[in-house]
C-alpha cells in the first residue's frame, strides 16, 4: 500500500523524538484483518515499551501526539488493544490507487528487490523414464509460479531442468525397450524386474524399428538406450508443453562426466582433506558438519566402482555457482528431504566459499487425483500412474494449473477432478475468472472498451459503499502481497489474494448498479482496475483471464 512509506516515515521521526530511534525499514505494518480495526495497523509501540520504560498503550498514544503524517493521508488514528495504534485512511488516499493501477497497467505489483540478480530455478528434473506424472505436474507449476514471482520482483531469472540420462534407471529403460522389440519381433521376452511396463514403452519400440531397420533385434543396447531417452525428452517436453511451463536451460547429467566435472569436484574433496577410504570405498567425513554420519561418494570396486547419485548432485551445482548463480532454488519433492543435507554439506566441504544455504529447497507433498469419490491411478500411456498430460486433457490447463498452485507445497493436495470440471462458485479457478469476466461484461454492454475509462476528472468520493472501500485496499495491497509470496516462495499466497478479491467482486456485482447511475464514471474506473490486478494475478500464476466464461 502506497499510504505504508510516509507513515513508516512519521512513525520512525515520531519514536526519535520520544528518544527511542528505530529504523522506518524496521516498523511493521500490515492490514488488519477486520476492517473495523483499520486499514494499516503497527505494533511499534509494543517493541518500545521496554525502552521507553511505559506501557505499551501509552507508548501508542505517545507516537500518535508525536506524529507528523502529511495532510490528507489519514482521518482517524486509534490505539486498539494492548498498544496497537490503528490507522484509518482518507478516502482520496484509498481511491488514489486506481490511477496507480491504471498507470502501472500489466505491470501493477512489479518491484525491484531483486535488483537483477540472477536466481536459478531448477524444478521438474525428472528421469527421463516415461511421462511426467501428476507430483511433477504439480511440480512444475510451483516452480513456474516461483519463477514468475522472483522475474516480478526484479530478479533475473533462469529457469533450469536437469536430466539424468544416466544410470541404473535408464539402463532399466532401455533393457525394457529391448524386450518390447524382441516381442514386437515375435521373440517372447520379459521386462527385467524393476523394469518399465507402460504403453509407451511399446510405442518407443515401435518407433525404435521404424527408424532402425537395420538393428531388428534391438541388439545394440547402448543406441537403444540413447533413442528411448531422446523420445522420452520428447515425450515429456510434449507433457510440459500441456501445461504451458518452458525451460530456459535443460541441463544432462552426462555432462557433468564428459566435461569431468564430476572428477573435478572429487579432486577438490581430497585436497580439501574431507575424504578417506574404507573397505575398499571413498567417503566423505559429512559428520565434520553435522550429518548423522559419513556418505559414500565411490562405491567398492565389487559394487561397480560407480559413484553415488551423491557426488554428481555437488558437481553439478558447483556448475551453477561457477555459472554466475549466487542464489540458486531446487524445487523437489519431499522425497529428496535428505538429499537438502547431503548437498550443502558437499559444498561447504569444497572450502569455495558456497554459503552453507546454498542452494534453497522448496520440497512439495504428493497429489492424490479423485473423480467420483474415488481415486485416480491407472494411466493407459504409464500402465501405473496417471500423467500430467491425461490430467490436462481431462479438466484442462488454468485449472490444473490452479488447482496444483492453491494450496502450501508442502502439504499433501487432493485433487478433485470433478470439482475442477465444475461451472461453481465452488471452484476456486472459475470463481476467479468469473469475477474477470464479469467486469469485462460491464464493458461490453456498456459498449466500450476498458482502456476508455479514465480517472481524470473522476470524483472518488463517488466510491464510499463498504464492497468499494473494500476493493481499493485489496488493490492497494497487491504490490506487498506479490512481494511477500516472493520472498517466501510460496505462489499459494497470490490464490489466496485473487479468491479473496474475487470474493468482493461477485458481492459488489450483485449489490449496485454500474451503468446508467450517478456514480457510474467512478465505477468503471474501479472496474476496470480490479479487472486490470485479477489479470496481472492470473497472468502471474500461468493462468488465462477470459472475457467471457
Amino acid at each position: 500500500m502506497r499510504a505504508h512509506e510516509p507513515i513508516r516515515a512519521a512513525l520512525a521521526d515520531a519514536a526519535a523524538r520520544l528518544g527511542a530511534p528505530v529504523a522506518a525499514p524496521d516498523i511493521e505494518l500490515e492490514r488488519p484483518r477486520d476492517p473495523a480495526h483499520g486499514d494499516v495497523a503497527t505494533n511499534l509501540a509494543l517493541t518500545l515499551a521496554k525502552a521507553l520504560k511505559a506501557k505499551p498503550r501509552v507508548v501508542a498514544e505517545r507516537l500518535i501526539a508525536a506524529l507528523e503524517l502529511p495532510q490528507g493521508l489519514v482521518r482517524k488514528i486509534d490505539v486498539a488493544g494492548p498498544g496497537f495504534i490503528n490507522f484509518f485512511l482518507a478516502e482520496a488516499e484509498l481511491a488514489g490507487v486506481l490511477e496507480t493501477v491504471l498507470a502501472a497497467g500489466d505491470r501493477y505489483g512489479r518491484g525491484d528487490a531483486g535488483q537483477s540478480k540472477p536466481v536459478n530455478v531448477e524444478f521438474v528434473s525428472a528421469n527421463p523414464t516415461g511421462p511426467l506424472h501428476v507430483g511433477h505436474g504439480r511440480q512444475a507449476a510451483l516452480g513456474d509460479a516461483i519463477a514468475s514471482l522472483l522475474d516480478w520482483t526484479g530478479w533475473r531469472v533462469t529457469r533450469e531442468f536437469y536430466y539424468n540420462d544416466g544410470g541404473a534407471q535408464i539402463m532399466q529403460l532401455a533393457l525394457s525397450v529391448q524386450a518390447r522389440i524382441g516381442e514386437l519381433r515375435g521373440r517372447p521376452a520379459a521386462v527385467p524386474e524393476g523394469g518399465y511396463h507402460g504403453e509407451y514403452v511399446w510405442e518407443i519400440a515401435e518407433r525404435y524399428l521404424a527408424a532402425y531397420p537395420d538393428d531388428p533385434e534391438g541388439a545394440d543396447l547402448d543406441h537403444v538406450r540413447r533413442f528411448a531417452v531422446q523420445e522420452l525428452r520428447k515425450e515429456q517436453d510434449a507433457d510440459l508443453q500441456a501445461l504451458g511451463v518452458k525451460f530456459d536451460v535443460y541441463f544432462l547429467e552426462s555432462s557433468l562426466y564428459t566435461s569431468s566435472k564430476v572428477e573435478k569436484t572429487l579432486g577438490r574433496l581430497v585436497a580439501a582433506g574431507h575424504t578417506y577410504e574404507r573397505d575398499g570405498a571413498l567417503w566423505l567425513k559429512t559428520t565434520d558438519f553435522g550429518d548423522d554420519k559419513d556418505r559414500v561418494m565411490r562405491k567398492r570396486a565389487e559394487k561397480g566402482g560407480e559413484y553415488t547419485y551423491f557426488l554428481p548432485d555437488v558437481a553439478y551445482h558447483v556448475d551453477k555457482w561457477e555459472r554466475g548463480f549466487a542464489r540458486a532454488i531446487n524445487v523437489q519433492g519431499a522425497d529428496h528431504h535428505s538429499t537438502v543435507t547431503r548437498v550443502r554439506i558437499g559444498l561447504r566441504a569444497l572450502e569455495m566459499g558456497i554459503p552453507a544455504g546454498y542452494p534453497e529447497y522448496v520440497l512439495h507433498q504428493m497429489v492424490t487425483v479423485m473423480k467420483g469419490g474415488a481415486e485416480m491411478k491407472l494411466s493407459k500411456r504409464a500402465g501405473s500412474y496417471m500423467t500430467v498430460r491425461e490430467l490436462v486433457d481431462e479438466v484442462g490447463r488454468d485449472a490444473v494449473r490452479y488447482f496444483f498452485l492453491m494450496r502450501r507445497g508442502d502439504s499433501h493436495l487432493v485433487f478433485d477432478v470433478d470439482l475442477a470440471k465444475s461451472q461453481t462458485e465452488e471452484n476456486p479457478v472459475f470463481y476467479v475468472q468469473m469475477a474477470h469476466a464479469r467486469l469485462s461484461g460491464i464493458f461490453r454492454v456498456a459498449g466500450r472498451a476498458p482502456e476508455t475509462a479514465s480517472p481524470n476528472g473522476v470524483n472518488p468520493a463517488a466510491l464510499d459503499e463498504p464492497e468499494e472501500l473494500l476493493l481499493l485496499k485489496q488493490l492497494a495491497d497487491f504490490p506487498s502481497l506479490v512481494a511477500g509470496a516472493a520472498t517466501a516462495l510460496e505462489p499459494h499466497r497470490v490464490t489466496g489474494y485473487l479468491e479473496g478479491l474475487a470474493r468482493i467482486v461477485h458481492a459488489w456485482y450483485h449489490k449496485y448498479r454500474v451503468l446508467g447511475e450517478p456514480e457510474e464514471a467512478a465505477r468503471l474506473v474501479l472496474a476496470r482496475a480490479v479487472r486490470q490486478v485479477l489479470a496481472n494475478g492470473l497472468t502471474l500464476l500461468g493462468v488465462s483471464a477470459p472475457d467471457r466464461m
